[in-house]
């Protein structure tokens, strides 16, 4: 009974068998078959390589949401050369309404301000990198997913700073008495990442005016960054940039000097690396081979119907009449 019970679940599995095998003695092979198949394998295989570096590579998501951080403080990292000797260099951070937050964490480096064949060459590399970032936004993913090895700079007297004000409006000047030419090194919010080129970086004003101001206006976006490498709180900006020439006499009044103001942005930013899953890869995959074989097929049977339909036509081919000879009696 067991053994009758078991022949006719095999025989209703058989039944349920949605590809059924063809007899290879019912199997023909042709030239074109053969000629189709070998397309369809290369096709094949390279489509494959190309989604298998698709699947290797990943991709930036951007999240937004409302800042509900009102009580932290913002790191601010500024290295900036300016042109003149230390001694005449002051600066300090002020609040919307002009009063001190702090000036302590200043640090002043006398150098030179010439650079040197080798700095100036890592300057001009700099600024074409900063170009091509406003020219392709997508560079900046690049940034996000690729650490880079910062060369040194070693720009000129030199303030260096990492100040830590409340995360609020305010505005950082430098004042002085004399030259403003300067470079502006390095200049970021938040928490130092390497690889990261920030707007300001490398930017450069020369002047030989005393009485010239330089106007930065910066909006402060928070932004966490989660990639496979690092995860950090860091914060992007736009800047807006402004100089002119203090003239009382004709009516351009103010302080000479560099001011960088800056105003924090109430949305925050989410940027996470992703990757896709390895389950999406084998469907696509899947879907890539039968495409091929199913579309390959068919192209394959239209042409060959079109073939005998034309070789019956005007009688080529197989479908060429043949000459029947008299049969001879003996």
């Amino acid at each position: 009974m067991r053994r009758l019970s078991r022949k006719k679940a095999l025989n209703l599995v058989k039944e349920l068998d949605a590809f059924p095998k063809v007899p290879e003695s019912y199997v023909e092979t042709t030239a074109s078959g053969g000629t189709v198949s070998l397309i369809a394998f290369s096709v094949m295989a390279l489509l494959t390589t190309l989604e298998f570096f698709v699947y290797r590579d990943t991709w930036m998501k951007y999240e937004y949401e409302v800042d509900k951080d009102f009580s932290s403080k913002l790191r601010i990292n500024i290295d900036i050369t300016v042109a003149m000797k230390c001694q005449h260099v002051g600066a300090d951070i002020l609040d919307l309404a002009e009063t001190m937050i702090t000036s302590n964490g200043l640090q002043y480096e006398p150098v030179i301000f010439d650079l040197s064949p080798q700095q100036r060459l890592w300057h001009r590399t700099l600024l074409l990198i900063q170009n091509r970032l406003r020219e392709e936004h997508a560079l900046q993913e690049v940034l996000y997913k690729t650490v880079l090895k910062g060369g040194p700079t070693a720009l000129p007297p030199r303030e260096d700073a990492s100040l830590e004000p409340l995360n609020a409006s305010g505005s950082h000047h430098c004042i002085t008495a004399y030259n403003f030419s300067h470079r502006i090194d390095h200049l970021s919010f938040g928490e130092e990442i390497p690889g990261i080129i920030n707007p300001l970086d490398g930017t450069e004003k020369i002047t030989n005016n005393n009485n010239q101001m330089f106007q930065y206006f910066i909006t402060v976006v928070p932004t966490r960054l989660h990639t496979y490498k690092i995860s950090a709180d860091t914060h992007q900006f736009a800047v807006t940039e402004r100089e002119r020439v203090i003239n009382h006499a004709a009516g351009s009044h103010g302080v000479s000097g560099i001011f960088v103001k800056y105003d924090t942005s109430s949305l925050m930013v989410t940027v996470r690396e992703q990757h896709m899953p390895l389950w999406q890869f084998l469907v696509r995959l899947c879907g890539i081979i039968g495409g091929i074989f199913s579309t390959t097929g068919m192209l394959h049977g239209f042409v060959g119907f079109c073939f005998d339909v034309v070789c019956c036509r005007f009688k080529l081919g197989a479908y060429r009449p043949r000459e029947v000879s008299p049969a001879r009696c003996v």
